[in-house]
């Protein structure tokens, strides 16, 4: 089975940063139209502009995907532009720490809006879309979604209790979406990470540089990630190659979650 996704059509979130733009990336390189989509106007400008092409296969949007108008504008543009949605990749993750014995903390519902609740529209909308333009075909997939999530969905720590919970139920979201779609050939999973080069642990590692050796330590593969070995996993859950895999999340985390519950560098 292939794992080429040339000529798909995609939108990935979160693609100004780090992991998202690292997939949206890789999946023009295997000749995939791409919606690269973000809130960050001028880090998606400097990482895609010079690539973004009304003739080409790549297209920016911006705007907040938690207006229902916005993700109507976002689903408009990328049929407006390849006729045709296939894979959705929902990428974009907020990480921020909680602090669980303060009832004034705003992050847990703040988490669970952007790391949860943004996918699930958005995924709603998009299905909708995939349905709609298969209406004609009566085999194969109709599309593929994939949601990113983190080893912090597995693993309790007190700093980090709004992301764990929202990446704990984006997994759920996604196995039970995966049931609900099925009937309708679209196929939804998930890819959680671990320790990943990112823009948010390169922060961290910079605040806190004893981070590295504890990552390492508590990693079996004792090193950290490239964000392109996540792209590996999201260009095979988009690809043919995945054609009878649904409600599963893969992951990337280098054994980590196999030996240790600590929650260093989980995000």
């Amino acid at each position: 089975m292939s794992f080429s996704i040339a000529g798909k059509t995609a939108i990935v979130t979160g693609a100004a940063h780090g992991v998202g733009l690292a997939i949206g990336r890789r999946f023009v390189e295997e000749g995939a139209n791409v919606v690269f989509v973000d809130r960050d106007e001028a880090a998606l400008t400097r990482e895609i502009g010079e690539d973004a092409d009304k003739e080409g296969s790549v297209r920016m949007f911006t705007g907040d995907l938690r207006q229902k108008l916005t993700v109507q504008n976002l689903l408009s543009l990328a049929t407006d532009a390849f006729d045709r949605i296939d894979i959705l990749v929902n990428a974009s993750r907020q990480v921020a720490t909680t602090d669980p014995l303060d009832p004034d903390d705003t992050s847990v519902p703040d988490l669970i809006e952007q790391n949860l609740m943004t996918a699930l529209r958005l995924t709603q909308a998009t299905a909708k879309r995939m349905i709609k333009q298969g209406e004609d075909r009566t085999e194969g997939t109709l599309g593929s979604i994939i949601n990113l999530s983190s080893i912090a969905a597995r693993r309790a720590h007190p700093d980090l209790l709004g992301y764990s919970v929202a990446t704990a139920a984006l997994e759920q979201f996604t196995r039970s979406m995966a049931v609900a779609l099925a009937p309708r050939r679209i196929r939804v999973n998930a890819v959680a990470f671990g320790s990943v080069m990112s823009a948010s642990l390169k922060g961290a590692l910079k605040e806190h540089g004893e981070m590295r050796s504890e990552i390492l330590q508590h990693t079996p593969l004792a090193r950290i990630a490239g964000p392109g070995e996540v792209s590996d996993a999201a260009q095979y859950l988009a690809s043919d190659a995945s054609d009878f895999v649904t409600g599963q999340v893969i992951t990337v985390d280098g054994g980590r979650t196999l030996i240790d519950a600590a929650a260093v560098g989980t995000h």
